[in-house]
């Protein structure tokens, strides 16, 4: 817990205080963000905000990540521990950095054209195929080579699991290698684009975001001390899964980053966590469902980034088919401001919707838990 808690402290200092350093210096550079002529107008006022903010609290999780594993060496049991950097660090950190770099590409060309089109839609899903094949094939195909004091294996998880999930892995549904990375490529390409499409009002995809890590990490910390690794744990119900430490020290860490740019994001913002940061906070809870074993899960803990993304998907097939549109503008929070709502409310009630959805998501995860021990 000691090594989550300084990872969390960690991340949220560097965010707040080297978020204004962006500022100025993405200001400097003249990064500013470019807003959509057929938007609302009232975002218009928002143009020349500095954007490509997730690049500091990208950076913030990694640096917490490091700071984290300094506090693990303190503790007595170094096996159990997770001392050593691992794998799951790897996918999970890889695929935040490399989804952001992606965003960054996108958000960069927007700077340079001085428009809003960016990256083309191709080349978007191309980055975010890639990403997702790359690091699926490294969570599926490493497993655990993890220890006892007697030198026997004691867990040979890998990151992934080629069995589909809900609060666990789901016998009935396995795949192959093969399946399982596709599967990974897909919750990837959905979790990037639903916190994408959620961005647009100042912090509510960070403030969203910031609810469903912090669910993560505590999903993660439950297996962590209910692990079937684990030597100590002696109860016959346990969580088969790779480095539960470490899932909850990288959520947490990304949590505490982003409550720390949600400081400078949230209304009237003076920054943008651009694509960088969508693409990679949607990049890391991807990461997470899989390695938590909550692929299925995920569409309640992120409930909020499904209902805005269906509400685009209801809106392109409404106007495709019918030629009429079902809101005024999709993205839905866009719809509920040209119907007059302030911002403020929008965030608001829509961080109020995201509770719902992580609060019902942990509900389901820990009485599944009572309902096997009893």
């Amino acid at each position: 817990m000691r090594a989550v808690i300084v990872a969390i402290g960690v991340a949220f200092l560097v965010s707040l205080f080297c978020t204004p350093i962006a500022i100025k210096v993405f200001t400097r550079l003249k990064a500013g963000q470019p807003i959509r002529s057929d938007g609302p107008a009232m975002h218009q006022g928002k143009k020349g905000t500095p954007t490509m903010g997730g690049v500091v609290f990208i950076l913030a999780t990694v640096i917490a990540y490091v700071a984290g594993h300094l506090a693990l060496t303190t503790l007595p049991d170094a096996q159990i521990a997770q001392v050593e950097p691992t794998i799951t660090a790897l996918v999970l950190l890889g695929l935040m950095v490399f989804s952001g770099a992606v965003g960054f590409l996108d958000d960069f060309l927007k700077v340079r054209k001085r428009n809003s089109a960016g990256l083309n839609k191709r080349g978007k899903l191309l980055g975010q195929i890639l990403v997702g094949a790359v690091f699926g094939v490294v969570a599926l195909y490493f497993p655990s080579t993890m220890t006892d004091a007697s030198g026997a294996v004691t867990n040979t998880e890998t990151v992934g699991s080629t069995t589909l999930s809900f609060i666990r892995d789901i016998d009935a549904l396995e795949v192959s290698k093969v399946g399982a990375v596709i599967i990974f490529i897909f919750v990837v390409m959905g979790a990037t684009n639903g916190v994408n499409l959620t961005d647009g009002l100042d912090g509510l995809a960070t403030g969203a975001s910031v609810m469903v890590l912090a669910a993560y990490a505590l999903i993660a910390f439950w297996q962590y001390r209910h692990w079937c690794a684990d030597p100590s744990y002696t109860q016959s119900y346990c969580y088969a899964v790779r480095d539960p430490l470490e899932i909850a020290l990288i959520a947490g860490a990304a949590a505490g980053a982003c409550v720390g740019f949600l400081w400078w994001n949230t209304s009237p913002a003076r920054i943008f966590m651009g694509d960088t940061g969508a693409l990679g906070l949607g990049g890391l809870i991807a990461g997470m469902a899989m390695s938590t074993r909550t692929i299925l899960l995920l569409p309640i803990i992120g409930g909020l980034f499904v209902i805005i993304t269906m509400s685009v998907v209801i809106q392109i097939i409404s106007f495709r088919t019918t030629g009429k549109r079902v809101f005024r503008m999709s993205p839905l929070q866009h719809h509920f401001e040209l119907a007059g709502w302030s911002e403020v409310n929008i965030v608001v009630r829509f961080w109020i919707i995201a509770g719902i959805g992580v609060a019902i998501a942990l509900g389901l995860f820990y009485s599944e838990f009572l309902a096997n021990m009893t």
